[in-house]
């Protein structure tokens, strides 16, 4: 049980205040984007000033256990984060393992440097990734169904939209090929067509959301609430980065609103881009990124477009599964959330003052406090206590961790392992 001190990402996109007041510092002068803790080679986290992924190479089984070494040899398979986002993030993808692996091994092949600003393999794995609000948290996740779509584009009553919904064919065998022909059609006009197309949507939406506005409160439902909504956002996005892809690509996806404990899960090509607020992020240990517009960074819509799986996705948010019935939980309240993958498990964990919760598992694990004070204290007696935006490296060796407030009524714990 050692403390893990994260590494630092200060990208543009970052707030100066949702990590540092969460830590209770304050503001930064940069944008603090994200907080890794984990071992990715690129920016791995440190313990006793060593580097994690070098204390697991030098004592796999000891720090992985014999069940994770065996399946993913001296590599820890995810990589947690904070992340605090005050701008949008990239509309963007993640290879399939398959995917990732060809392409990492192409691009060093063509020489491409790893820390090169035009490389999308960094390395050879995939990237599938949950999120966990912790403050209400807006992103764009996955294609909308596409009958809402055309609601939606309907609805707006823009002439210059008429020729790309009358390419959608009603005899189509899944509306995956619609989206498919839409969106690639959409990514691929010239830049000054593209550019009076979102202008034409842009004026059609502005009026749409007066309409909607305009109309009697108790005549209002779900779906004037979610159209005027997107279309806000859509015009946000066109002011920031003016006649980009991503604007359109933000016509097609699910827009969802989470509160704090509510979470979206992203698999491999899955269209996506993060909107605003702070949350905790697990994903494969890989920084493969895969982009198509609403950045300054590298865009390669060519290598998007063969990632992109186009299966739309009524709804992208994972239901927590409470586990307050389990025997490790003396009081604690605590959720799990489901995906389809083997890499990570996350658990949420809520300690009131008398509250403990006892880790013990036959892997590594990192427990990262987002709330309160929390005081992890080992079958030896050993202390460690966490503040928000600190977290623990539970190696597979250590014997069973219990956790409980250390200070004040109540905490927040994160829990991930594999």
């Amino acid at each position: 049980m050692q403390l893990l001190n994260s590494a630092t990402r200060n990208y543009s996109w970052g707030s100066r205040t949702m990590i540092p007041e969460l830590k209770g510092d304050p503001a930064s002068d940069t944008p603090v984007a994200e907080l890794w803790f984990g071992a990715h080679p690129g920016d791995p986290s440190t313990v006793n000033g060593q580097r994690l992924d070098e204390v697991i190479a030098a004592a796999p089984a000891e720090q992985l256990g014999k069940r994770v070494q065996q399946d993913y040899g001296k590599r820890l398979p995810f990589l947690l984060k904070i992340l605090a986002a005050a701008e949008p993030l990239s509309l963007q993808a993640h290879p399939s393992k398959a995917q990732a692996e060809e392409g990492f091994a192409r691009e060093n092949e063509q020489g491409i440097e790893v820390s090169a600003t035009n490389r999308n393999y960094k390395d050879d794995n995939h990237k599938p990734e949950l999120i966990v609000a912790l403050t209400e948290f807006y992103a764009m996740a996955g294609f909308r169904p596409l009958e809402r779509t055309l609601e939606l584009l309907k609805a707006l009553e823009c002439p210059e939209l008429e020729h790309y919904l009358n390419m959608l064919l009603p005899e189509a065998a899944a509306e995956s090929e619609n989206l498919r022909a839409l969106f690639t059609t959409w990514i691929t006009i010239p830049a000054t067509k593209r550019k009076e197309l979102i202008a034409a949507i842009v004026e059609a939406g502005e009026k749409l959301i007066a309409r909607l506005e305009a109309e009697p409160a108790d005549s209002t439902d779900s779906a004037v609430a979610w159209m005027a909504r997107d279309m806000r956002t859509v015009i946000s996005l066109n002011e920031q980065y003016p006649g980009d892809i991503g604007v359109l690509g933000a016509l097609l996806l699910n827009h969802v609103v989470l509160q704090p404990g509510e979470a979206v899960y992203l698999n491999a090509g899955a269209l996506h881009a993060y909107v605003s607020g702070l949350g905790v992020e697990i994903m494969a240990n890989s920084d493969n990124v895969l982009r198509g517009g609403l950045t300054p960074k590298f865009v390669d819509v060519p290598e998007l477009v063969k990632v992109l799986t186009y299966e739309s996705v009524d709804d992208p948010c994972v239901q927590q599964k409470e586990k307050s019935v389990e025997e490790t939980l003396h009081g604690a309240k605590a959720w799990s959330y489901p995906v389809p993958i083997d890499e990570f498990i996350l658990d949420r964990v809520e300690l009131c003052a008398d509250d403990t919760v006892e880790l013990n598992f036959d892997g590594p694990a990192i427990a990262l406090c987002t709330g309160g004070e929390v005081e992890l204290r080992d079958n030896e007696g050993q202390e460690l206590k966490l503040q928000p935006g600190q977290a623990a490296w539970l190696p597979a060796a250590e014997e069973t961790v219990v956790a409980r407030v250390a200070a004040g009524e109540a905490s927040q714990l994160f829990i991930a392992r594999v």
